[in-house]
């Protein structure tokens, strides 16, 4: 799949951002560790959007994603310490807390995730103008943004990490951003490129990412927990599409690159899918003969693997 040079969306969800969809530099940090009532702990966020349909036709198939990668330069020079590796949420909770940990190496890591909504969005409606939060809240408020930094939790939840040391649980990230060439603990040049590699190992963020490639369109996000001071601080700063050096070819914006594989679509007594409907598939049904629930050698729906799903693999030799 050829890289999408331009994302169709990329937007800096932040509360105070007076032109969401137009700003020209986006950036990532957390809030005040000691001030626990406003803001979310991932305060300045980044949204990106890439339309994926004209390179994987929806409706086309089923896919497995074998490689993803997301990519995003630094608009700002020599200000942000380079961290590749995440850190415990403990190190992010306030001073004098019991459960408070040192940070293990320099600076703060930027993470990539997907998109969760609320506000009655979803990716389908939320543009990159659309309401920060719904009429009535809040901007200041945790927890309001109708578009948010959302991870998979053990199991398969899908939730909002915009709190995740104040709900006390270590995010589960699609990846970590990474810079070629540069250790641990040096500050970032204008123009590098941090890459993110997504985990397309995870099951839940693999479906995650073939969800967005069957509609047409995938959401990502940047966050960080970046240290700041009110109206102060050292963080990430990236192009964003609409800056005069992207326009100008001089910088580029995000970039999403992915290596997909159509998988075989098989009928259903094709139980193996190897194409043919044959002995290892009447094997199969012979090896789970008996009550079964939902299971595929079932092919007429009993709930019961017998001789009526041999004779119908049978009639499709």
């Amino acid at each position: 799949m050829a890289p999408l040079t331009v994302p169709a969306l990329d937007r800096w969800m932040y509360p105070f951002n007076s032109t969401p969809g137009t700003r020209s530099v986006l950036t990532t940090f957390g809030s005040d560790r000691d001030n626990q009532t406003q803001f979310d702990a991932r305060d300045g966020q980044i949204l990106l959007a890439f339309d994926t349909g004209a390179s994987v036709p929806i409706g086309s198939g089923q896919y497995e994603i074998i490689e993803a990668e997301v990519s995003i330069s630094f608009a700002n020079d020599m200000v942000v310490q380079y961290d590749p590796t995440s850190d415990p949420w403990q190190r992010f909770l306030p001073a004098g807390g019991a459960r408070r940990v040192n940070d293990p190496d320099a600076g703060q890591p930027i993470e990539l995730a997907g998109v969760g909504f609320r506000g009655g969005f979803t990716a389908a409606t939320f543009k990159e103008h659309s309401a920060y939060a719904a009429s009535g809240l809040s901007y200041l408020s945790p927890g309001v943004r109708n578009a948010f930094a959302a991870c998979f939790d053990g199991a398969t939840n899908f939730v909002d990490m915009s709190n995740n040391p104040r709900v006390g649980f270590q995010p589960n990230v699609f990846a970590v951003g990474q810079v070629a060439g540069l250790a641990a603990g040096q500050l970032i040049a204008q123009d590098s490129v941090m890459t993110f590699q997504v985990n397309v190992a995870d099951a839940n963020i693999q479906n995650y990412l073939r969800q967005g490639i069957e509609a047409g369109r995938t959401f990502f996000s940047l966050s960080s927990l970046t240290f700041v001071a009110q109206q102060s601080g050292n963080y990430p700063a990236f192009y964003a599409k609409e800056h005069a050096y992207v326009q100008f070819g001089l910088a580029e914006a995000a970039h999403l690159r992915m290596k997909v594989r159509a998988l075989p679509t098989c009928v259903a007594e094709d139980l193996d899918c190897s194409g043919v409907v044959d002995s290892g598939d009447v094997s199969l049904i012979l090896l789970s003969m008996g009550p079964c629930d939902a299971c595929p050698e079932d092919l007429d729906g009993s709930a019961v693997v017998d001789s009526g799903d041999v004779v119908l693999a049978l009639l499709n030799f």
